[in-house]
């Protein structure tokens, strides 16, 4: 998944739920398109732009988004765009409203890994406290509900402290280089297209109805 030259032992996030989701944008789609072609024929087919706009849509905002985690640093999979982050770029991670890639000149969220808001922690264990990299915790060893290792926030969040927490401590990652690496942002220009030309198609189809 990752285009990084470099990306070797890879570890890739995706939130369980957003499979579901996936799914159920699929089913919808595909259970229209049935009941149009069997009360409408063929030609019916003209009218599901919405049909397909759903379906297309669940792909890239739930089946698509990852978190990768390799030897090169971190890739945010994200519905339009992939955003490469450099280990040497990275200055902190952050999970108050999602998992989030500080770096000298800008942050990137995951859309694969949400926060699960302040309420998250209400059902925290003891065990969900305990393991995590260094990072993760404040002042008196609090823990955000963001971090929690049952939350997909969390659960991101601990591979990629992990991992850099692991090159930091083995002297494989040098200091001081965060303001001079530079971070990837690739759009996903084919998606937007895409996107674009349904959601268009829909506007027409629900104005002609």
């Amino acid at each position: 998944m990752s285009t990084a030259p470099d990306a070797g032992n890879v570890e890739i996030f995706k939130a369980r739920t957003n499979k579901w989701f996936a799914g159920l944008a699929w089913g919808v789609g595909l259970l229209g398109l049935v009941v149009t072609v069997a009360s409408a024929g063929p030609a019916g087919l003209l009218g599901t732009a919405p049909l397909l706009l759903v379906a297309f849509l669940g792909w890239q905002f739930f089946w698509l988004p990852a978190v990768v985690v390799h030897d090169g640093g971190v890739t945010l999979e994200n519905p339009f765009r992939s955003v490469e982050v450099p280990w040497a770029a990275l200055v902190h991670v952050d999970t108050r409203y999602a998992l989030t890639l500080v770096t000298a000149q800008k942050s990137y969220a995951a859309w694969a890994a949400p926060a699960p808001g302040i309420w998250g922690g209400r059902n925290a264990r003891p065990e969900d406290l305990r393991g995590l990299p260094d990072t993760s915790y404040g002042p008196g060893n609090s823990v955000r509900p963001g971090d929690l290792k049952t939350t997909d926030s969390g659960q991101a969040a601990r591979l990629v402290r992990g991992r850099w927490q692991a090159l930091v401590e083995s002297g494989a990652l040098a200091a001081g280089e965060a303001a001079t690496t530079a971070v990837s942002v690739t759009p996903r220009w084919a998606a937007i297209a895409v996107a674009v030309v349904l959601l268009a198609a829909s506007v027409w189809t629900v104005a002609a109805v």
